[in-house]
């Protein structure tokens, strides 16, 4: 699935999205999730209760204390001391539930939030290494790091800020238009007409910023992906002089981030303000007309005065607590424009996480294993646990239920391979290879030609659209790919060295490799010397690629870890046309020690380096045009002598 752009991001289902973040969240942490919605709950009525006491505290205390002193003369507050009482404990014990649950529900969102954050971060690396080859391809990687960095972090913002202020301000909301229809519905009436201009400019205005701010979360992914170009080219963009050329580019995407974060922010604070005064209108309004339906003594339809006639008229309590509710009622409206921007953004975000999380997984429908095994004099292989030097492929038949086994040789052979990266252009036309036991292949031919896809496709990198690849007879597609390419060794012509010491470089080619292990099979790719020499040895710390190392160096640690995982079959991909001749003779001895008694697929533009081929083929164009040794091909007279003769060169 490719990314959206910016348009397709602008249509997005916001609201699918949004109940796909709170199924994630809750599935996350239920138990937690339910007790924060009931702690907020408590905050809610809490936020509200003053206005509710505010009522009785004016008509139940302070009118009625006039009105008793008016008939006997100084007991009005003895008349009135049990209601006072009995609403200020009311009322603490309200105001104490509401702080002690918001003090659980805000440290409980501390252990949702960042645990969330991690399982987040986890799922979604769990299934980028389920990814296939190609989805790498055609995504930048500063694209893909924005996705760990700036969208986790917008759906942290909404995750422990916004989405408990929402959940919060709408009940609160619910709560108060309640309580406003119980004392006055021709109170309300006004307070909805108010509802109804800030929800018009709430999606006039929000609905513009909701746009611009999806699109500035597209723009600094491909802010991220470019400058992470720029830093791991820094060497060719000085070499070139390329510097201006770079902060041009630079300065396109940056103004496009710019542009889209200019009107994100416009629109957004263009609303609070709106909403803000709507709010204040609405105190102003609310106000005089309580004022006066006070003073004309208009009957007050309510939901309190309902089988109640004492109750109908709108008193003073009702009208200054009203005016209360009118306030707090604006300002929940002012609370949610002013999270807005962090739940579009978050929006945004887990759109595009989600995005990743639902990309197509490598497909294997292989169910042929790798084993270990054990070879008898008769030619029987038994399985076994134990590292033996031999491999069986385990064959389990639907048909019978039983199960064979087939000791892994290196046999590989492509039988008219048809390929294309997308179906309809295809760079592979009619290929066919074969690789006994033991053979040293060579592919030859210029750029593009279809020398690494090859590869590709034995390691089923990609599938092919036409043809056959069997490994040691078997249908590879019926191999599990794991097991194939547990079985498939590679030295790249670039080395990708991790954060971390010499010795776990190496064994990454065997996790489980002793030091002793380790230490052969540096030798094996004649890297042990050099390594012995580094300051702490095999426990020197690599970091930045191994950029303290030579590029030689950085090639015969590569080569150290292909041999430690001893694979019987060896690709080796332009493995010395990085580095000098005089390293190069280094590398090709470390190479002739790890290519001894493997299979060996090498793609090389120095043809020095597979004279001694079994074969050598070349291509051009995406098809074989020529194959054979060193030795037929010269005598020929074809395209390979004119290369090995320098007649023209490999482009």
């Amino acid at each position: 699935m490719p990314r959206m752009n910016v348009k397709q991001m602008g249509n997005f289902d916001k609201k699918g999205t949004f109940k796909r973040l709170i199924k994630y969240v809750f599935k996350s942490y239920p138990i937690h999730f339910i007790v924060i919605i009931i702690c907020i709950i408590i905050s809610a009525v809490g936020a509200i209760a003053a206005s509710i006491f505010m009522q009785r505290f004016i008509d139940d205390v302070i009118m009625a204390g006039i009105r008793a002193n008016g008939s006997v003369a100084g007991s009005g507050f003895e008349t009135v001391k049990p209601t006072l009482i009995a609403l200020v404990i009311s009322l603490s014990s309200v105001y104490l539930a509401a702080i002690l649950a918001s003090t659980l529900y805000q440290q409980l969102l501390c252990v949702v939030t960042q645990g969330f954050l991690d399982k987040v971060r986890c799922d979604m690396f769990s299934k980028m290494e389920k990814l296939p080859i190609s989805y790498f391809d055609r995504n930048q990687h500063g694209d893909i790091m924005s996705t760990y960095t700036n969208d986790v972090d917008a759906i942290r913002q909404v995750v422990s800020t916004s989405l408990p202020q929402f959940v919060q301000v709408l009940l609160t909301v619910l709560m108060l238009f309640g309580v406003m229809l119980y004392y006055s519905i021709w109170l309300t009436l006004v307070v909805i007409v108010a509802v109804i201009f800030i929800y018009l400019a709430t999606s006039k205005i929000g609905g513009g910023s909701a746009k611009y701010f999806i699109r500035q979360q597209k723009s600094v992914a491909k802010c991220e992906g470019f400058i992470e170009e720029m830093m791991n080219g820094q060497r060719v963009v000085k070499v070139f002089c390329h510097e201006e050329k770079a902060k041009a580019d630079f300065e396109v995407l940056n103004e496009e981030l710019n542009h889209n974060a200019f009107a994100a922010n416009a629109y957004a604070n263009m609303l609070v303000p709106i909403i803000h005064n709507i709010a204040n209108l609405l105190y102003v309004v609310v106000a005089i007309v309580g004022v006066v339906l006070v003073i004309n003594n208009v009957p007050n339809l309510s939901l309190r005065g309902f089988g109640n006639d004492e109750a109908t008229a709108l008193t003073i309590g009702i009208a200054v607590t009203y005016l209360g509710m009118a306030r707090q009622f604006g300002n929940q409206f002012n609370q949610i424009s002013q999270q807005l921007n962090s739940v579009v953004m978050a929006l945004a975000g887990a759109k595009r996480i989600f995005d990743l999380m639902d990309q197509e997984p490598e497909k294997d429908e292989g169910y042929v294993s790798l084993v270990n095994c054990h070879v008898k004099e008769d030619g029987t292989i038994v399985e076994c646990e134990e590292h033996t030097g031999h491999w069986a492929w385990k064959h389990p038949h639907k048909e019978d239920g039983t199960i064979t086994y087939t000791e892994l040789k290196g046999d590989i052979r492509l039988f008219d391979v048809d390929f294309g990266y997308v179906p309809e252009k295809i760079v592979l036309h009619d290929v066919s290879v074969y690789a006994k036991p033991g053979q040293k292949i060579a592919f030859v031919g210029a750029t593009g030609a279809g020398k690494t896809t090859i590869t590709n496709l034995i390691n089923r990198f990609y599938d092919i659209q036409d043809g056959k690849i069997r490994f040691d007879g078997i249908n590879i597609n019926k191999i599990k790919k794991d097991d194939l390419r547990k079985s498939i060794g590679i030295v790249l012509q670039d080395t990708n060295l991790f954060t971390g010491t010499v010795a776990d470089n190496i064994r990454y080619g065997k996790l489980n490799a002793t030091e002793a292990e380790i230490e052969e099979a540096a030798k094996i790719a004649n890297a042990y010397d050099f390594i012995t020499r580094l300051p702490d040895g095999f426990n020197t710390m690599l970091t930045g690629n191994g950029s303290q190392l030579s590029q030689g160096q950085r090639q015969l640690i590569s080569i150290a870890r292909a041999a430690l995982a001893d694979a019987p079959v060896m690709i080796l991909d332009e493995a010395t046309s990085s580095i000098d001749t005089r390293t190069e003779l280094l590398v090709s001895r470390g190479m002739d020690g790890l290519m001894e008694g493997r299979t060996v697929f090498v793609i090389a533009h120095r043809l020095s380096t597979v004279q001694n081929s079994n074969a050598i083929i070349v291509l051009d164009h995406g098809r074989i045009i020529e194959r054979g040794d060193h030795d037929d091909l010269i005598k020929a007279k074809g395209t390979y002598y004119q290369l090995y003769t320098g007649a023209f060169e490999l482009e």
